[in-house]
């Protein structure tokens, strides 16, 4: 018997960006239907317009109620909005939020019904999603509290090997110093190897982390969060039989390269590790939410008001984070699959595994 393919949930996002432009476009190659059963939520007559303005290839889709009626072999879409929603192409307008809010409450309705088996995300505008239902900086943040189920989300950009997560999300840049502490480290380190080993299959993953100061601290010279928090961590998840590394001066690791050595880095703030990653990875990089139940992924990049309408937008960061939430999901599934066989079971109760993320418990450090 065949199994069935992974069910992919799409929220359309901003109307007035480039999201319905890379999922057209995507979509415009019938093998994807092959490898998944894709269910877009947002509005067919939307979509309709962005594929007119643009004069893109007409695509064969069922429209559906939910994605419980999703068909196999088709691209499916679940009309979540007004059909009398204003696109205005490269504004940012509050119908815009409100359409892409109701996009992304729906999907999470159905997902907490086990309707479909991943997410991916097409981009937000972060001020005009802002309702009394959605006070968040941001996706990271909505999917940690909706369907975190009380765990910590790790927001992780990656290209190809490239793979970057951050300690700190979207906060001020004045607050980062006081948000790290070695208990909260030690997790986001402990997270990020769980991540590397169960999500991407890694065996033995080598993280970096990066210092916190300019010169790693020099030594308590420019700082002393490197002797105090981050050099003590380091040496506690070392103890857990983690691989961590540091902590190395951010400028001299990306500049000279050191990055390329290391399967995955823990950047202490947000600038901090994205503006190196988007530098190198362009506009191919997928945005990646670890550490929850839910594996929800989206492209790198943003609304692009600037070029929306213009058909001027690459779809390959889509593709990427479309390919990355399939893989992430057989990832998870070959893991917990051999973990319950009990010759595996009684080879990681013999050695240390206490580490190793159970995503239906708790893996936190009191």
């Amino acid at each position: 018997m065949q199994e069935n393919k992974i069910k992919v949930a799409i929220t359309h996002g901003d109307i007035n960006g480039i999201g319905y432009e890379v999922i057209l476009k995507a979509f415009s190659d019938p093998r994807i239907t092959e490898i998944c059963t894709p269910v877009i939520y947002g509005s067919p007559k939307v979509m309709a317009y962005h594929r007119k303005t643009l004069e893109l290839p007409s695509i064969n889709y069922s429209i559906i109620n939910s994605a419980s009626e999703a068909a196999e072999n088709r691209i499916n879409i679940v009309n979540c909005v007004d059909e009398e929603l204003k696109v205005e192409l490269g504004k940012p307008t509050a119908a815009a939020g409100e359409a892409a809010f109701l996009a992304l409450k729906r999907a999470s309705e159905e997902y907490e019904k086990g309707l479909f088996d991943v997410f991916v995300t097409a981009p937000i505008n972060k001020e005009t999603i802002q309702s009394s239902e959605f006070e968040f900086p941001g996706h990271t943040e909505f999917f940690q509290e909706k369907l975190g189920k009380g765990r910590k989300a790790m927001m992780i950009l990656l290209k190809d090997s490239l793979r970057v997560a951050l300690v700190t999300g979207h906060i001020p840049l004045s607050n980062v110093a006081s948000a790290i502490n070695k208990t909260d480290l030690i997790n986001k380190i402990k997270a990020f190897h769980n991540t590397l080993t169960i999500d991407f299959g890694l065996q033995k993953p080598r993280i970096a982390v990066l210092a916190l100061n300019p010169h790693a601290g020099d030594g308590g010279v420019i700082g002393t969060e490197e002797q105090e928090i981050i050099i003590p961590a380091l040496k506690q998840t070392q103890e857990m039989g983690i691989m961590s590394f540091g902590p190395f001066p951010a400028d001299g690791f990306f500049g000279a390269g050191q990055f390329a050595k290391f399967d995955g880095i823990l950047a202490m703030y947000h600038d901090q590790g994205l503006a190196p990653f988007k530098t190198l990875a362009m506009d191919l990089g997928v945005n990646y939410t670890a550490g929850l139940p839910v594996i929800r992924t989206s492209p790198a990049h943003g609304t692009a008001y600037d070029i929306a309408g213009q058909n001027k937008a690459s779809e390959e960061s889509f593709l990427q984070a479309l390919y990355l939430a399939i893989d992430v999901f057989k990832s998870r599934k070959r893991y917990f699959e051999a973990k319950a066989n009990p010759l595996r079971k009684q080879y990681f109760d013999k050695g240390n595994d206490n580490e190793v993320l159970n995503l239906k418990g708790d893996d936190s450090v009191e």
